[in-house]
């Protein structure tokens, strides 16, 4: 007969998969340009409501409440930008600038054009910094100028630079389409930039947000420029560039928004932007929540870290606002945590980090569950039971073989949909009080 050799108790490799952590990385060699800090900025108030979340003034303000709950003193995120452009857009950017001036941990910055008019509406807003949209592709500096071209492209944005540093706001140019954007614009623009700034205070030196717009980027080094973003960091890199200069912003239109944010972060981006919950335009902006997970288990904020059970009140608020977050999502979803399957529920019932990613309940304050369906077996009215009514039923206890049968009958008879606990509920209550 075969035989392994047996442990003198599991190994669960605790070392990943911390009892009261998210999984952690064990590095075999420490990626050699993995910057020494790591943030994270926020776009919900410009990416999010640009992408059709329809914000009031008190909706964009709680919304900015709740990402300061989540971050509080961890650093986690620094900055949230706003548009300038309308009335209610002005006054939500005020009420966050009264609460970070009253010790709030999210400085507000804003969002503009790279040109010399949204510079003046800036000037008097009282923000330290703003975004400056920069499109850097062909696809944008030939189509969106007229007659066109780079040169009429750097020149437009390189006025509305300078006119940014006179007003003592510190510019950040956001490089639009910068995964299809040729280093032949890329690199002479960022130079020039750079040159500019040079005799102004040091806290207004640019930053520069590298933006995976339709989300092209790949997140290899081993393909060519300019949709290797390992590739893209190494050139901003070797212009003399930080990783506290340079931010991230990636879209998810071919499913790698994550790996590419990984991927940045390892070539030596201190900065990435997103959303929380993934909410913006079109497939939607890097989902914040996501790269703060990963970057906590590659040992960041190890003095502090984020609440991530702050973002289940923003939930439920995009719930209110019919911008609900799909079941299915990622922590967050109705069913992220949720199973169906016998065999897994006899595995929580046994075992329940057997299929717990980590400790659900403790970090994002969500139950693990069970929804009842004609492959979940006893097992799963076991666990409910347990779960709902602190009960420990053996699997022949009468009562639950009665329970199960009138659940099998309800799939025997056509049923398709799933048996949840607010349904079952007067069919246990029944026969408990029938003993």
């Amino acid at each position: 007969m075969y035989s392994l050799p047996e442990p003198a108790e599991p190994q669960y490799f605790v070392e990943s998969f911390p009892r009261d952590a998210f999984p952690t990385y064990v590095w075999i060699e420490r990626p050699a340009n993995l910057p020494t800090e790591v943030w994270t900025t926020e776009t919900t108030h410009r990416d999010g409501q640009q992408g059709g979340l329809p914000l009031s003034v008190a909706q964009s303000l709680k919304i900015y409440d709740i990402l300061c709950n989540f971050t509080g003193a961890s650093g986690s995120i620094r900055q949230a930008e706003f548009f300038a452009y309308r009335p209610s857009d002005r006054a939500a950017l005020e009420g966050a600038l009264e609460r970070y001036r009253g010790g709030a941990p999210i400085e507000p910055t804003t969002w503009i054009r790279a040109a010399a008019k949204d510079v003046a509406l800036i000037r008097s807003l009282g923000v330290r910094e703003t975004g400056m949209l920069a499109s850097a592709s062909d696809y944008h500096t030939f189509h969106k100028f007229k007659p066109g071209g780079r040169n009429q492209a750097a020149q437009t944005y390189l006025e509305a630079v300078q006119m940014t540093l006179d007003a003592g706001i510190r510019p950040r140019l956001h490089l639009e389409d910068a995964t299809r954007a040729p280093m032949d614009f890329m690199r002479p623009f960022i130079e020039a930039v750079l040159a500019m700034s040079a005799g102004y205070d040091p806290e207004l030196r640019p930053k520069f947000r590298i933006c995976d717009t339709m989300g092209l980027g790949l997140p290899y080094d081993d393909v060519a420029l300019p949709r290797s973003i390992p590739r893209l960091f190494q050139e901003m890199r070797a212009l003399g560039l930080q990783p506290a200069d340079l931010e991230f912003h990636p879209h998810n239109d071919t499913w790698l928004v994550l790996a590419n944010c990984l991927a940045a972060i390892r070539a030596g981006c201190g900065v990435i932007n997103g959303t929380m919950l993934g909410k913006g335009e079109r497939t939607g902006n890097a989902p914040l929540e996501a790269v703060l997970m990963h970057l906590l288990g590659m040992g960041y904020f190890p003095e502090q870290r984020p609440d991530f059970t702050a973002l289940n009140e923003l939930v439920d608020l995009y719930a209110e606002m019919n911008e609900p977050v799909p079941p299915k999502y990622p922590l967050y979803g109705r069913d992220a945590h949720r199973t169906r399957a016998g065999v897994h529920a006899d595995g929580l019932n046994k075992f329940w980090w057997m299929y717990a990613p980590f400790n659900v309940p403790q970090l994002l304050n969500r139950p693990l569950e069970v929804s009842l369906t004609k492959e979940s077996g006893i097992a799963g009215l076991v666990f409910l039971i347990r779960q709902r009514m602190g009960l420990d039923l053996a699997k022949d206890d009468p009562r639950l073989l009665k329970i199960y049968d009138w659940l099998m009958t309800e799939f025997d008879n056509g049923r398709q949909t799933s048996v949840e606990w607010e349904e079952l509920a007067p069919v246990v209550a029944q026969h408990f009080e029938a003993r």
